[in-house]
């Protein structure tokens, strides 16, 4: 009896040792002892964690045991890692250092909204990017959350501020991509070509952008790769869309990843129904490597990228009785090497180079389209910081793009179109400190366009004023110019182009304090020198002309939150546009079907530490589109029914380092719908027949399970969800 009393006593002893949770505790201060509020406190690779208090201190549990890494962050000071005892940290105390990126100096914010640990405004940190729900890991899908942004969910890409997603350019480590999307095709919505977790940074400029970029007129892009990884890794993705392999060696100042990806959509459409006749739904084989090479003055990145899409669908079109055939394949390679370093008394270097290759076959009913492009950049940008007051960079870029294209039928057509541009730019700019409250940026770039055969001399001007500790207004000023679309300069060998241009002026507010922050900006963007033409379908013989114009004005807020309830992060974007143009084939000043005058975001996300699980919610909301109805005697007199799409995604840490994770868009079903394609001609009754331009599918359905394999136990896939 005293045995089986001794076990019983034994076992119930050693289970609440299993099952114990450690206290972590302490305090956050700044460097001068005063205590931090709203910091965000946690074990790395867990769910494990706190806030900072009103008086800095922070207290939570955990099942972990042994070392860990304890990390704690807040935007205006570096972040706080260090391995820890679970076991005996209690009662620390945690002196945070100063940012040096965020001293309590004026900043420009114009026009520009960036994520990143090293971001002076965060409005979206890197895991935002691919924890939304509804973005399924596109970097693309989650910026539409931003104001200033259009969901135009028939195409996929970027469409900022009244612009066309053309006006939008992508750059990596400052070099422009000029495939930055996936194969696509008539209302078919694409996809951004890069992997989110590649990416330490993002800033997003809807305007009012820097004099170093050019070539785009309304926004651009910019992601900056990860300097350098920590250690050795495997991560294995199984999902119901396909499979992904990723491998990371890290050596004593290099580093190197590799990741695969294999998507393949026949399995899961097998069993979702869709809005698309599949003859062969998407597949797509892809990889990407990067190297990291780190010298005593600066660091060396090679990164490099493929993939290879097909799909095969036959698609409704209300000129025809029976559906049109339409198959694509697209091949496309992307190299880009840079380097960012120092030199001499305190000069900053910039360079690199990036090349791209794009080939497409589309083959549309009888017709098939062969296209490839072949693009190129070199970059060298100097800068120096001559005193606290005044820094001077100045540098040239040099573009190389050669496109052709032949279109054939194997009857009577056979026709060659395509062009040759090299452009070279030259800029300089100079940021100037007044004082803590007051700064000014100026710029001025020069074009040089070959196939245009002409030149271009554009300004640029910012100003901040910070009004308090927590506020500032800053403005912007700019003018900027682009060669024209592909679709009209493949034809230059019959017609002569110019530059479209567009001029921006910005005004912004912007509020900061622990866990908040809010951002007003007004703007009114003036275009100038639209490409138009005389017939209904851009062609060979269209007659064009530079003679187009138009605006945009609208205001944007937004506004995110972490203080309202604990583990809740939100924010709200909302914004106001009303744009016109009179380009292309329209008749008079009108605005394009891709806009809609009211867009609303709401996205939350709450972490349930007991579960181990991150739930997020996004909703989406859009007013009417307009559209042209033939059958009216006003031009784009149609307009939409509202746009909404609700979506949810859950996250759950099986163990540290496997993590199940679950999605679905447009969880309500809503009957969305985009616009609508009219006939060219109209029956015998003079009624023009339409069709509406719908979703590929009412909802999408997401599953994945994600394995890291690595020495720190405490390394997972989160952040690449």
């Amino acid at each position: 009896m005293k045995t089986k009393l001794f076990f019983t006593i034994s076992f119930l002893f050693f289970t609440v040792l299993i099952f114990a949770q450690n206290t972590i505790s302490g305090k956050v201060v700044d460097p001068k002892g005063k205590p931090v509020a709203g910091a965000n406190i946690y074990i790395d690779g867990t769910y494990d964690g706190a806030t900072s208090s009103e008086t800095g201190e922070f207290s939570f549990e955990t099942t972990e045991t042994g070392n860990k890494f304890l990390v704690i962050s807040f935007l205006l000071f570096e972040t706080y890692k260090q391995e820890i005892d679970v076991t005996n940290y209690k009662n620390q105390t945690v002196k945070l250092t100063e940012n040096i990126n965020n001293l309590d100096a004026v900043i420009i914010t114009a026009g520009t909204m960036e994520s990143g640990e090293k971001s002076r405004v965060s409005v979206l940190k890197p895991l935002d990017i691919v924890t939304t729900a509804g973005s399924a890991g596109n970097i693309v899908a989650a910026l539409q959350t931003l104001p200033g942004t259009q969901t135009v969910g028939e195409d996929g890409r970027l469409f900022v501020r009244g612009g066309e997603a053309s006006e939008t350019q992508t750059f990596v480590d400052g070099i422009r991509v000029a495939q930055p999307y996936g194969a696509t095709t008539n209302n078919l919505p694409t996809r951004s070509r890069f992997s989110p977790f590649l990416f330490s940074g993002i800033a997003f400029s809807t305007g009012g952008y820097s004099a170093e970029y050019g070539e785009a007129l309304s926004s651009v892009l910019l992601l900056n790769t990860q300097d350098e990884e920590d250690h050795d890794k495997t991560d294995i993705g199984l999902m119901t869309v396909g499979l992904s392999l990723g491998n990371t060696q890290k050596f004593k100042k290099s580093s190197l990843s590799v990741n695969m990806a294999y998507i393949n959509l026949a399995p899961y459409q097998a069993v979702i129904p869709q809005n698309v006749d599949w003859n062969n739904p998407y597949q797509s084989l892809g990889g990407e490597t990067v190297y990291r090479y780190n010298f005593t003055n600066g660091i060396f990145k090679l990164y490099a990228s493929f993939d290879s899409e097909k799909f095969d669908l036959n698609q409704k079109n209300v000129n025809f009785e029976n559906p049109i055939r339409t198959d694509m394949n697209n091949n496309n390679f992307y190299l880009n090497s840079s380097y960012k370093g120092s030199f001499g008394t305190g000069w900053q270097i910039t360079s690199g180079v990036s090349y791209g290759y794009s080939k497409n076959k589309l083959k549309y009913d009888i017709t098939g389209i062969d296209s490839q492009e072949n693009a190129a950049q070199l970059k060298l940008k100097l800068s120096k910081k001559f005193s606290n007051f005044f820094k001077l960079s100045f540098g040239s870029d040099y573009f190389i793009t050669k496109y052709d294209e032949n279109v054939a039928d194997n009857i009577s057509l056979n026709v060659t179109n395509g062009y040759d541009s090299n452009i070279f730019a030259a800029y300089t700019e100079g940021d100037l400190l007044f004082s803590k409250k007051l700064a000014l940026k100026v710029g001025l770039r020069y074009s040089n366009n070959s196939l245009l055969n002409e030149n271009n001399i554009v300004p640029r001007a910012s100003l901040g004023y910070k009004a308090s500790k927590n506020s500032q207004f800053s403005f912007a000023y700019g003018d900027y110019s682009q060669t024209p679309v592909v679709d009209y300069i493949k034809f230059s060998k019959y017609h002569q182009f110019e530059s479209e241009k567009a001029r921006h002026y910005i005004f912004n507010y912007t509020f900061t304090r622990i866990g908040q922050t809010l951002r007003a900006e007004a703007y009114y963007k003036d275009y100038s020198n639209l490409v138009q033409y005389d017939t209904r379908d851009i062609q060979y013989n269209s007659v064009f002309n530079n003679n187009g114009s138009g605006y945009a004005k609208g205001f944007d807020l937004f506004w995110r939150d972490s203080n309202l309830y604990k583990n809740l992060e939100y924010w709200i974007s909302y914004s106001y546009i009303d744009s016109e143009r009179q380009y292309k084939n329209f008749p008079n000043m009108a605005t394009p079907s891709f806009i809609a005058n009211h867009n609303l975001s709401v996205v939350a996300k709450y972490f349930i530490t007991d579960w181990k699980s991150q739930a997020s919610l996004t909703n989406s909301f859009s007013s009417g589109r307009p559209y042209n109805d033939p059958n009216q005697t006003q031009f784009m007199n149609g307009k939409t029914k509202s746009y909404n799409s609700l979506s949810f995604s859950w996250a759950y840490l099986l163990t540290t380092q496997k993590i199940l994770y679950f999605s679905v868009s447009n969880v309500l079903g809503t009957q969305n719908i985009f616009g609508y394609d009219y006939a060219k001609t109209p029956d015998a009754s003079g009624v023009y027949q339409r069709q509406a331009v719908v979703p590929t599918a009412d909802r999408f359905f997401f599953i994945g399970f994600f394995w890291t394999i690595s020495q720190n136990k405490n390394e997972n896939q989160l952040k690449n969800l």
